[in-house]
């Protein structure tokens, strides 16, 4: 790899794919519009991988419509801070942990790296566990087997971004496709009280105890952390200008892209939990397996709707496991600028998930499935403020982002999100590990803090 290369995020895919012309012929809008149009999808995939699943089964059976309303005011915050996201990659050129690198000291830079190998363990966990209970529920495949197909098979679709990054984009565009019919037809089934489900979609409640937990846990499956760092990098496979006016009409196209794909994130998401509340909640049955919400669906609304269970979470576990796979691969260039091929990259980056998740499926014999990606979720939500902090200072930047930085309204909105996120997570940890341990985190994080700002002296070049 190239010094050139190695200061490219994904440099296999940079810059690959023509948005303005096709053979030297400028391209209509709406075929400008579709060429830009896929890093939305890829990015979207993640928000409505198996750990939503469990986060969204576990809020329909146990509370009914009442917490649709944490799933849209997730994706709300989700679409801001993607569209940020991509601004930053589009305009720095660079991705959210590149940028992280050459703005922090070496030690912030290697903390936030390992915080956000944390939340990529905590995601692909719940991937591999949701696609390995797929595969047993169609196909009758053991778990421990499952979770090594959905491991390894992630690397040969993953060897299309050598082929081209568009072939990539279309597999996983099909399996969302899929994902969202499998839902359409088993709402469908259900027949949901619709009039409920407005209510709990803009009346905000939290009904009950553990109520704020799985909240938590949606408002981490949905804002997931390293999806920040993935879109900041796909974004940067279109090749157009470096200019003002290019800038702006790239940003505008793909703030379109975000809002159309993860506008569908939503309708799988509130789907799930539709689903639960309609079949699970009205017959009073509390979902803590994925095998057992298949097996209820199956008298519910018969053999067909569980089977489009079934294949939906597959799509689900398969399209989520090769954007986590390609979100490692970012993480680990941008922060430590490993210079390896993308191939054993990628191999490192799928054995650091499947170890746990083997050891994990091994130890229960794959019950309890929804709690566990419950609990896997809120990992996530815990570390994403280590991501949103860092984007908004990035994206705030106006010697880097020039006339694309942040104005006021939006840095507002932003740190609020940021404040609220922080400190769901501080209140939490109050409730689950009391305050003795949580002023012990809290001091050692302020240590840490006061150690690079005062203590630490880089080392001279």
């Amino acid at each position: 790899m190239t010094d050139a290369d190695q200061a490219r995020s994904l440099p296999e895919a940079h810059r690959t794919i023509p948005v303005w012309q096709s053979g030297g012929v400028a391209r209509p809008w709406w075929r400008r519009m579709l060429a830009f149009s896929g890093p939305g999808f890829l990015v979207a995939v993640g928000y409505m991988d198996p750990g939503n699943w469990g986060t969204d089964l576990a809020g329909g059976s146990r509370f009914g419509y009442a917490l649709l309303w944490v799933i849209l005011a997730s994706n709300l915050m989700a679409i801001f801070l993607q569209v940020l996201c991509a601004r930053l990659g589009l305009v720095r050129g660079q991705d959210l942990a590149q940028a992280c690198r050459d703005t922090y000291s070496k030690p912030t830079s290697i903390a936030l790296w390992l915080l956000c190998e944390i939340a990529i363990i905590a995601c692909d966990l719940a991937e591999l566990v949701g696609a390995a209970v797929a595969l047993n529920l169609l196909f009758g495949i053991p778990l421990v087997w499952g979770v090594l197909i959905t491991g390894f098979d992630v690397l040969f679709l993953l060897m299309l971004v050598n082929v081209g990054f568009r072939w990539l984009e279309a597999i996983v565009i099909a399996l969302v496709t899929t994902i969202g019919a499998c839902f359409a037809y088993s709402i469908f089934l259900a027949q949901p009280d619709w009039a409920a489900a407005a209510q709990g979609a803009f009346v905000p409640s939290l009904p009950g105890g553990g109520a704020l937990l799985i909240s938590l846990g949606i408002l981490g499956a949905t804002v997931m952390p390293h999806n920040l760092y993935l879109h900041s990098s796909i974004v940067q496979t279109r090749a157009h200008g470096r200019g003002l006016t290019d800038l702006k009409a790239a940003i505008g196209h793909n703030t379109v892209d975000t809002i159309v794909a993860l506008g569908a994130a939503f309708f799988v998401n509130a789907s799930i939990l539709v689903l639960a509340a309609a079949v699970f909640q009205k017959a009073g049955i509390q979902v803590d397996d994925l095998r057992q919400a298949h097996e209820l669906l199956t008298p519910a609304l018969g053999g067909a709707a569980a089977t489009a269970f079934a294949i939906a979470l597959l799509c689900s576990g398969q399209s989520s496991t090769i954007t986590g796979t390609l979100a490692g691969q970012i993480v680990m260039e941008g922060f430590l600028r490993i210079r390896i091929t993308p191939w054993v990259r990628r191999l490192i980056t799928r054995c650091i998930a499947i170890v746990p998740a083997l050891m994990i499926v091994s130890a229960t014999g794959g019950r309890d499935t929804v709690q566990l990606l419950v609990v896997s979720q809120v990992v996530l939500s815990m570390q994403l403020p280590f991501a949103i902090f860092p984007l908004m200072m990035l994206t705030s930047d106006k010697a880097k982002m020039g006339a694309f930085a942040n104005g006021p309204v939006v840095k507002i909105v932003g740190y609020s999100i940021c404040a609220v996120i922080a400190a769901l997570n501080v209140y939490l940890l109050w409730s689950v590990i009391g305050p003795l341990w949580l002023g012990l985190l809290v001091a050692v994080m302020v240590g840490f803090a006061a150690w690079v700002r005062f203590g630490y002296r880089a080392p001279a070049i």
